[in-house]
């Protein structure tokens, strides 16, 4: 089922229940992907674009996320961690942190990667591997230290 197919589906069922928060939500998502489709003329998106938008979707709100919990706006934070929440349904399932290592690792080796001066011929190479699947600060920290 495409990710558009899932959304128009997930948002009937929020009308029904009358679940304006999630129903919101989706329809930001269903704008940021008809936006794209347009941007790129084309009338339908692949998997790998849908999951790059929503991966900006959810940066984007987590990175609000810490100005708004700096700032002492916990109305604002409240309401972002639940959009986060709904996101992340629509994502794929996260690497956990030894499956992420194995992987850089296995990279690190690939690349013949020895300090951190190859950390972006790294990063590179990681990130097509991992796309949604793991945050990019995450990796970037476990990439910096198995290149110390």
């Amino acid at each position: 089922m495409s990710l558009l197919t899932r959304l128009n589906d997930d948002m009937k069922q929020a009308m029904k229940n009358k679940d304006k928060e999630r129903l919101s939500v989706i329809r930001m998502v269903k704008a940021s992907l008809q936006n794209e489709s347009i941007k790129l003329g084309k009338s339908e998106l692949s998997e790998d674009e849908d999951l790059t938008i929503l991966s900006r979707e959810l940066k984007q709100r987590k990175d609000s996320l810490q100005e708004f919990k700096s700032a002492g706006r916990e109305d604002l934070v409240e309401k972002l961690e639940m959009e986060i929440e709904i996101i992340q349904e629509y994502m794929p399932e996260q690497l956990s942190d030894e499956e992420l290592s194995a992987i850089i690792q296995e990279t690190i080796q690939e690349t013949g990667a020895s300090s951190k001066k190859d950390m972006g011929k790294v990063m590179s190479a990681i990130m097509p591997k991992v796309k949604g699947k793991a945050d990019g600060s995450k990796i970037n920290k476990l990439v910096q230290q198995f290149l110390n």
